[in-house]
């Protein structure tokens, strides 16, 4: 079916995440109508997927309802749709929602369709070791980790136990780094004491990373602090080792002399790498644009397509100036893509050149233990995951979102238990190859 051209100057917006969803707020009294276009129904705050992902939050938490965020935006209009494709000659976006097809006309667009979790030329290995970008994907690794626990209890061979009991995390960033504490946090503290033939305060977490060094762009001094946390925490670091090989029962690391080592682990995440979204090089073809090594489009300083002034493409689909693919970067050019939006309707002239402006990084690596960089400070311990709290919590739409998740927060952190630990047969059946026999 089709769009019916609005009166107005109409905004398509493509994707939900941070850049899509401040643009489409920031064009609230523009004079425009916009549309939001997106594959899910939901806003989500992607770094805190890793807690859904060991039970501490809910996905309701993290990924409150799109409609509901903009209800009062009376100018916007949300649609549920997969793009598949942009018409830049005709400005026409095509969505397509189950057997429904929609297209929508546009006369200003701005692209947020966000990325995707890159395997390096190895899709095959995400049957195996599901990455971390979307709800779908936090409840299938949950699934995963307390299903493991499961079968170690289950299993009366020793060599099998421990290999249920082996998780393995590759890419010491920070996600890969959050999700290696929490699951230590999850097996030393959380289930300490609630199974009978296994303890697991005794399992195995690695942290592998082709990279020298943990949490690389934190610098130095931090990076060898948190290695040496996690190494405080349980947790196994190999570094300089390249995942070349992954299936249900292992993964094989290669090292710079080209030596390979199985590691037996039936629970795998991967956190390594990201590529963006498809729609990049569709555009790119379109508009004459270069794409980059992680196929992002290479945007003028205004964040538009060469040729097209009348397109943005934001957040981590875009490349410029070398600017880091965080939820910052995304929620600065989408304000800055509706203003000029709104001040090219108003005839004034165009702002000058995007620039990011970094208000600093932060990760966890466990209770009571983070690291930050902030302008020109370093500094990580108690005083940085107190930062991060606070930052994470400013952050999340939605006032019963913040009041939840900080009681959730207490009962983790402060004691011991969480309250996201469900999983079903059925979920564990579908991803473990072997059939569970009852008791």
């Amino acid at each position: 079916m089709a769009e019916t051209i609005s009166r107005r100057h109409h905004v398509v917006v493509i994707g939900s995440g941070f850049g899509g969803l401040f643009a489409a707020k920031r064009l609230k009294r523009a004079g425009v109508d916009v549309t939001l276009i997106s594959r899910t129904t939901h806003h989500l705050f992607q770094p805190l997927l890793y807690q859904v992902a060991t039970g501490i939050l809910s996905e309701g938490e993290i990924a409150p309802a799109t409609r509901e965020i903009l209800r009062r935006r009376k100018n916007v209009r949300v649609l549920l749709g997969d793009v598949s494709a942009i018409d830049l000659a005709r400005r026409e976006v095509t969505s397509a929602a189950g057997e429904m097809t929609t297209v929508t006309p546009y006369d200003s667009l701005i692209v947020a369709a966000g990325a995707t979790t890159s395997y390096f030329g190895h899709d095959e290995f995400a049957t195996d070791a599901p990455g971390l970008k979307s709800i779908d994907d936090a409840l299938d690794v949950r699934s995963r980790i307390l299903s493991a626990f499961e079968f170690a209890e289950l299993s009366a061979d020793p060599k099998e136990r421990d290999d249920w009991l082996t998780f393995a995390v590759i890419g010491a960033g920070p996600t890969g780094v959050e999700m290696a504490g929490q699951i230590s946090e999850l097996a030393h503290r959380t289930l300490a004491k609630d199974y009978r033939a296994i303890d697991p305060r005794k399992a195995r977490i690695l942290l592998v990373d082709a990279m020298d060094d943990v949490l690389g762009t934190f610098g130095t001094k931090l990076s060898a602090g948190a290695a040496k946390q996690l190494e405080h925490m349980g947790i196994v670091v190999w570094l300089n080792d390249k995942v070349v090989d992954v299936d249900d029962r292992s993964l094989t690391v290669e090292d710079k002399s080209g030596g390979r080592t199985r590691i037996p682990a039936r629970t795998i995440v991967w956190a390594a790498g990201v590529k963006a979204s498809s729609l990049a090089t569709d555009l790119a073809e379109q508009s004459g644009a270069e794409l980059d090594r992680g196929g992002r489009v290479k945007v003028l300083p205004d964040c538009t397509l060469p040729g097209h002034p009348e397109v943005f493409v934001i957040g981590d689909m875009m490349s410029l100036n070398d600017y880091p693919g965080v939820a910052q970067v995304a929620m600065q050019q989408g304000k800055y893509a509706a203003d000029q939006i709104r001040r090219r309707l108003r005839r004034k002239a165009d702002k000058k050149p995007f620039h990011y402006f970094d208000k600093g990084s932060m990760a966890t690596i466990s209770r009571f233990r983070a690291v930050a960089n902030i302008g020109p400070l370093r500094f990580g311990g108690f005083v940085a995951w107190v930062l991060w709290l606070i930052i994470h919590v400013m952050y999340l739409v939605g006032f019963k979102n913040r009041v939840t998740t900080v009681l959730h927060w207490a009962v983790s952190f402060i004691g011991r238990g969480r309250a996201q630990r469900t999983t079903s047969f059925e979920q564990i059946a579908r991803h473990r190859a072997e059939p569970v026999s009852r008791r």
